[in-house]
Parts: structure tokens; sequence; C-alpha cells
């Protein structure tokens, strides 16, 4: 049912997104130059990796995130559309419309076994940490609630965490924690050797 619906509402709503992603592609190009998508491996269902595709919003070259983030690049994260190109994946079923956000491949070892049951789920372009504080919360506090979401999914919570994503993108809030681009690197509160077997046991 789930799946279902992602490709329902992603298809029905081709005419306006799909539009939407051009200019926003082109802006990008223009402002930035190319390549327009950053691209980066992310751990999806089960730990699995995929290539995620977003807007790029930073200049390259030697710099910290934040330092090498644009004004531009800002408003693009304040709107979301640099997340636009991700329903491409929903589409293709590497992602879902609510789950928790794909992190990259590398913190897959660094996650304590409650933390790697995030994966239990496909990602989603939004979920239950983002309309709770987004990249204002901890870490810690985000993967508590990708755990709760795990554990309390379903039809009628994912359609009210997609109202409450409209909303909070309207007001562009928790976009970036304090003096970071997005969020700082994760590094776990200590290694978990047996994090890669639980991503085995998912499987």
């Amino acid at each position: 049912m789930k799946r279902v619906l992602d490709l329902l509402l992603v298809l029905l709503a081709a005419p306006i997104w799909l539009p939407v992603l051009a200019v926003a592609a082109l802006a990008v190009w223009l402002g930035l130059g190319r390549p327009v998508f950053f691209r980066q491996a992310r751990a999806g269902l089960h730990g699995r990796s995929f290539t995620l595709l977003k807007f790029r919003s930073m200049r390259s070259g030697e710099g910290t995130d934040a330092e090498r983030l644009t004004r531009f690049g800002r408003r693009l994260r304040a709107t979301s559309l640099d997340e636009l190109p991700e329903l491409f994946h929903v589409i293709r079923g590497e992602m879902s419309l609510v789950g928790p956000r794909p992190l990259p491949v590398r913190y897959l070892p660094r996650y304590t076994p409650e933390q790697m049951r995030r994966h239990a789920v496909r990602p989603g372009l939004t979920g239950w940490a983002q309309v709770q504080g987004r990249n204002a919360l901890t870490w810690e506090e985000k993967f508590r609630l990708d755990v709760w979401y795990v554990d309390h999914r379903g039809l009628w919570l994912d359609l009210r965490i997609l109202a409450m994503t409209a909303w909070l993108v309207a007001r562009g809030r928790g976009v970036s924690a304090e003096g970071q681009a997005t969020m700082a690197e994760f590094w776990g509160d200590k290694i978990q050797s047996n994090a890669g077997d639980f991503v085995h046991r998912l499987r």
C-alpha cells in the first residue's frame, strides 16, 4: 500500500514538480555551473547502497561545507528544492516519500544496533525526525525519532508527516545545524563492531 501511495502521489503531481525541477536545474547551472547534480553513495533499505541525486548547492574547491555553501545554495536548501531529484528515486523504488532520511554509507559501521533499525524501511524524502526539528536536532534525537517511525509507521502517520512537511518547508525552519551547512559528521558514541552484522540480519 505504501509503495502504491508513493507512486500515485508522485505521478499525479508530475505536471507540477517536473517543470519546477527543470527551472531549478537551469538556476543551478546559471548560478553554480556544472555539474548540476550532487551525487553521493547513501544507505537505503537494509543498508543497501544507492547513488543519491540532489541539486548542487556548494561551489567547488577547498574549504568546509559551510564555507562552500553559496547564498544561492542556501536559498535552494531553505525551500528544499535541492531535494527534488530524489523523486526519481521514489519512482525507482530506492526511496519512499516518507521514511528516515538516507545518510552516507560510511556511517553504517558507526550506528548502534538500535540505530541501525532505521534501515528496516525505505529511506524517505521526509520523515518523522524532519518534522520534529530537521537538522536542529542532535544525531541521537534524529535516530531515536527514526526508530520510533519504524515501530509506528502506517498510512495515516505518513499523511500526517507529508502535511507537516509542507507547512515546515513553507517556513524554512531547521535547514541547518548552527555553524554547519547541514549537520556535523556523525561519528557515533563508539564504533560498534556488530553493526555490520546487523545489516546482514536485516537482509
